[in-house]
């Protein structure tokens, strides 16, 4: 007599009890929690570039250099390199042509260097040019066209009363950091005064260079300058007497004949007390300006030419071009994460050979700033 409702609360109660079944076979499923912004994982690698030379033991260029033929220091931590590659230079040419106080830097001498430097190095390697005295200006953008930078460095560069080293140096660093480049270099053909700028500028200016991976070399006009002025520091001056023949004339006469028309330089003194305290600031100027330029180079595995004569200075730059083009572009990765540095942090990278007959040069500074 109570049979069907006994049927039916039996089939209410089967279907009740079958909805979890149904959830856990897979056919019903509860909606998935969206992860948070917090809970998100990221994975961060990083690398540290430098640039390497590489020599056999008669000092030219190796070739073939493997990552497993280096070995590198970070502050006395050993890495392995992870990857080494051979790659053209990108070269920033930076002319110094300008100045109150000069004697040897002129703006001839300085082309001059310059295009030796270019002449030097290696087809395919990209140039840039940077002319500053009054004023720093980019001259050329980058080309591989040796003949246009020729050309640009002997018409458009410019004479100026002023010098503005820091002001050049930074435009250079900012150009070679704006692109991501590889391989870059600076040449600096200079005397390192500025004639605005302090030495506190001077340094902040070298300290941003090493938190990037560009070597800086140096063709300085120092010693020849400092040559020049020490006499005058002490009052004692050096001219010529009047010419009794111009300059043009005794041009076209025999070299023997040249040298007996016009009288020899005289030397005088001069008790100018102004005029020596001058000098003698100028010359204090010099030798700290050599000693920047010098560890700038250094700090930044990068060549320093100090020349004592003008045909020295053109000569030697093309050592800077061959140093330029027997480079590899080394990366690793620090034991010692970047992104933990608080504040500012200084490390000593070196890196060495393990195999024989390669000679390696590749030490520097690095600045890693948070």
């Amino acid at each position: 007599m109570f049979q069907p409702r006994t049927k039916f609360l039996l089939l209410l109660v089967l279907v009740v009890f079958s909805i979890p079944a149904l959830a856990q076979s897979g056919r019903i499923q509860p909606p998935k929690p969206t992860p948070t912004p917090e809970e998100t994982v990221k994975v961060v690698t990083e690398e540290i570039k430098l640039n390497v030379l590489a020599f056999n033991e008669d000092g030219k260029f190796f070739r073939d250099v493997k990552a497993e033929d280096l070995v590198i220091t970070e502050d006395n931590i050993l890495h392995q390199p992870s990857s080494v590659r051979r790659i053209p230079a990108n070269v920033v040419i930076v002319m110094d042509t300008g100045g109150e106080l000069r004697q040897i830097k002129s703006l001839d001498q300085t082309r001059r260097t310059a295009k030796a430097v270019v002449g030097a190095l290696r087809d395919g390697d990209s140039i840039a040019l940077i002319n500053y005295s009054d004023k720093a200006e980019i001259v050329a953008e980058w080309t591989t066209d040796k003949a246009q930078i020729l050309n640009m460095i002997g018409k458009k560069t410019t004479f100026g009363r002023r010098s503005v080293f820091v002001r050049a140096l930074g435009l250079a660093s900012d150009f070679l950091s704006k692109n991501p480049l590889e391989n870059k270099h600076i040449v600096l053909i200079t005397d390192g005064t500025d004639s605005i700028a302090g030495l506190a500028e001077k340094e902040a200016a070298m300290r941003k260079i090493l938190a990037t991976d560009i070597n800086v070399h140096v063709i300085s006009y120092t010693r020849m300058e400092i040559a020049d002025i020490s006499p005058r520091t002490k009052g004692i001056m050096k001219t010529p007497g009047p010419k009794a023949v111009p300059d043009e004339v005794v041009a076209t006469m025999p070299k023997p004949v040249q040298d007996t028309i016009n009288p020899p330089i005289k030397v005088r003194i001069s008790t100018d007390r102004a005029f020596i305290k001058k000098m003698k600031s100028r010359k204090a100027d010099l030798e700290e300006s050599e000693k920047l330029l010098s560890r700038l180079s250094e700090d930044t595995n990068g060549e320093f030419i100090l020349p004592e004569t003008t045909d020295e200075m053109v000569q030697k730059s093309a050592l800077v071009a061959q140093m330029i083009d027997s480079g590899y572009v080394l990366t690793y990765i620090p034991k010692r994460p970047l992104s933990e540095v608080r504040g500012t942090q200084e490390r000593t990278i070196d890196v060495t050979s393990k195999r024989p007959g390669l000679i390696v040069q590749a030490k520097r500074k690095l600045i890693v700033s948070n």
